[in-house]
């Protein structure tokens, strides 16, 4: 390499800045939401009316099976890791993440697997058409040839997360500045934390699953094929110990970001620190015993079925803790509504809907009746789009004008929010009422009866997706330009003047600040 700093695209091919490498992470993961939508477009736009208008069933299973994957995969986990780069260095007090060269091998190994997963609907044979859970023997022995290049896609990807995993482990606790204990850590280092243990221990487990799919594929073995002794109700099982933990990983760094926007625009210490750092860990220990509440309907024995149902019912516990404790920092604070704000407390709201939902899966009679059904479908959205878009989509408006100097355009950002609102909301609320009426998903035709409904959730799928577009142009225009940011961006939004002026870590103050 010449001497002297790398120019143009050689700066970010061998960058190990943790400033970089989050904000490479940041833009790919915006690049594959903007893709995963497309894909999302399609399956609504077929689903507009009853009828097969615009794809082949073939290639509907394709967009189902693509959207999922590219969301969960592609879109929210390197998100999450891309704001764990830029702000687990600033907020522990070292100068960049512990390894800093593994970081960007972890980055740069992402768009290679997810355009080598993508370009699979190009193969002969098309893309994998089984569901972004990918059930064996439907991706085993029907399976398109494609599968095999899904699988190595699949592995790179959990290299990827393992690396950034260990970065995030060893930079949190080897490298935190002095007097920084753990329970002074702001929480969304807590939540990293916690979630990086998570990933470690469950990505293998995936990459188990899709070797013994590979094997039962090319070699000849019968992990998940009954005619040679195995079984495929064993798929089930190892995914879902992978499938349920990760689910938790696409949601405990969204506690974290949330947990440091409400206490600022509340301008009151975060409510229950130390109750909110155990009842992450407490969530995260639940999520491992949990996982056969996706699998009520295979016929397992009542006390299984016992187990899994209270086991699950459990976890309500530790996160209503934490919607009380969100609630409870508002409580009477002086609250303004920023775009980051707003993006919070829709966040709580939805959320706890999505948690509400999921108590009733939870209960394995009842759940017999909503399994594989739109309600489904309604449950992991509510939980999943206000959950992990919503935060993200808040912690980038909170932490832009930290990261380039500029302030965003606040008019453009709360236009977006309340697009972005409307839309998730009349995308994802009607799915309750065919799911309960018994809608499945996955089935690109359904009956005249559920027709309105229908229209109405594609209706609002667009709204969602034309809002993303203004987010997009809010950012690169903040960027680009626009007034600067103040040093304290978001200690003063209403001109305000407060007795506490720069206040430590939110939740060591001993008294809340008051206006003068």
């Amino acid at each position: 390499m010449a001497h002297g700093p790398a120019k143009g695209f050689t700066r970010w091919l061998y960058t190990t800045n943790h400033k970089d490498i989050g904000s490479m992470y940041l833009w790919f993961s915006f690049a594959m939401f903007l893709l995963g939508g497309v894909f999302a477009l399609v399956i609504r736009a077929e689903l507009f009316e009853p009828g097969l208008q615009i794809v082949e069933p073939g290639f509907f299973n394709q967009m189902t099976t693509m959207h999922g994957l590219v969301m969960v995969f592609g879109a929210v986990m390197p998100a999450f890791v891309g704001l764990a780069n830029w702000m687990i260095p600033m907020m522990v007090g070292a100068p960049d993440m512990a390894l800093p060269r593994m970081n960007n091998w972890s980055f740069w190994i992402l768009p290679f697997a997810f355009a080598m997963m993508v370009s699979t609907l190009f193969m002969e044979g098309g893309g994998p058409n089984f569901g972004w859970t990918f059930y064996a023997p439907l991706s085993t022995t029907y399976a398109p040839p494609s599968v095999t290049f899904f699988i190595f896609a699949v592995h790179i990807m959990g290299a990827s997360s393992i690396m950034g995993s260990i970065n995030i482990i060893a930079t949190i606790l080897n490298m935190r500045a002095p007097g920084m204990t753990l329970m002074k850590m702001p929480l969304f280092v807590w939540t990293w934390l916690i979630t990086a243990y998570l990933l470690i221990a469950v990505m293998p487990v995936l990459a188990g699953v899709v070797t013994m799919m590979l094997m039962d594929i090319h070699f000849g073995t019968s992990f998940f094929d009954a005619a040679g002794g195995g079984d495929p109700v064993l798929f089930q099982h190892v995914f879902w110990f992978f499938g349920h933990p990760e689910v938790y990983i696409m949601i405990l760094p969204a506690f974290g970001i949330v947990s440091a926007i409400i206490p600022t625009f509340a301008r009151k210490p975060l409510f229950g620190y130390s109750s909110m750092v155990y009842a992450t860990a407490s969530i995260a220990f639940l999520s491992f015993i949990v996982w056969a509440h996706h699998m009520f309907t295979v016929g397992m024995p009542i006390a299984g079925e016992l187990f899994f149902m209270y086991a699950t019912m459990l976890i309500a516990v530790p996160t209503g803790v934490k919607v009380f404790n969100w609630v409870t920092t508002m409580f009477r604070g002086s609250m303004t509504f920023e775009t980051p704000m707003l993006f919070s407390i829709a966040f709580v709201i939805l959320f706890t809907i999505g948690g509400f939902s999921g108590l009733m899966l939870a209960i394995a009679p009842a759940d017999f009746q909503y399994h594989d059904t739109y309600f489904v479908v309604a449950h992991f959205h509510y939980v999943l789009v206000p959950g992990a878009i919503f935060s993200i989509t808040a912690g980038v408006y909170y932490w832009l004008p930290k990261w380039c100097g500029n302030m965003y355009n606040e008019t453009m950002g709360k236009l977006q929010f309340w697009l972005a609102f409307i839309g998730l909301n009349l995308t994802f609320f009607p799915m309750h009422f065919v799911g309960l009426a018994g809608m499945q998903r996955r089935v690109p035709d359904y009956n005249q009866f559920f027709a309105d409904f229908n229209m109405l959730s594609s209706m609002g799928a667009f709204l969602f997706g034309a809002a993303q577009i203004l987010l997009l142009y809010n950012v690169i225009s903040t960027i680009m330009g626009g007034k600067k940011a103040t040093d304290e961006v978001w200690e003063n939004p209403e001109g305000l003047e407060w007795t506490v002026a720069s206040p430590a870590p939110y939740h060591t103050f001993s008294t809340p600040p008051e206006v003068k």
